[in-house]
């Protein structure tokens, strides 16, 4: 076997077996709140961690937050109806999904009022951090749609 690292410099999120059963599954509730959430996060890959400081930051103000992360949607798409509903229950409507790639297909999980903050282009290229701000791959940005989604 190989050991592969990031070049990234992405903060590591412990896992222990129940997360790695969990990751197994397509998508997984990386962090929770107490209660019902009144907003969830979906983010993959090096998203994760903006979710999660943005989840930190909205929990600081009060807010109930789940992030979800979704490292394989099609292994998510075959799970059973129980479990999708457990990650992502349908009386959430307020939903954030956040991906470095193509924002439409993100729809799927967050629905017509949802909000993706995601590529609109294609073939940008510039060095990551100027590039994620550029395109509000920012926890600033994600707290504003946030907000903005909140406020309804």
């Amino acid at each position: 076997s190989a050991l592969i690292f990031s070049r990234q410099n992405l903060p590591f999120h412990v896992r222990d077996n129940e997360t790695e059963a969990a990751i197994a599954r397509g998508g997984y509730i990386l962090k929770n709140c107490v209660g019902e959430p009144e907003l969830i996060l979906i983010a993959t890959g090096s998203e994760v961690s903006l979710a999660v400081e943005a989840a930190d930051k909205l929990s600081a103000q009060g807010r109930q937050v789940r992030v979800v992360s979704m490292p394989c949607t099609s292994v998510f798409d075959a799970q059973d109806a129980a479990y999708k509903q457990q990650v992502l229950p349908v009386e959430v409507g307020a939903r954030i999904a956040i991906e470095a790639a193509h924002a439409d297909y993100w729809y799927k999980y967050v629905g017509l009022e949802g909000r993706i903050i995601g590529m609109s282009t294609y073939g940008e290229s510039a060095p990551a951090d100027q590039l994620f701000e550029e395109f509000g791959f920012t926890v600033e940005n994600i707290l504003a749609a946030a907000e903005e989604l909140l406020e309804d």
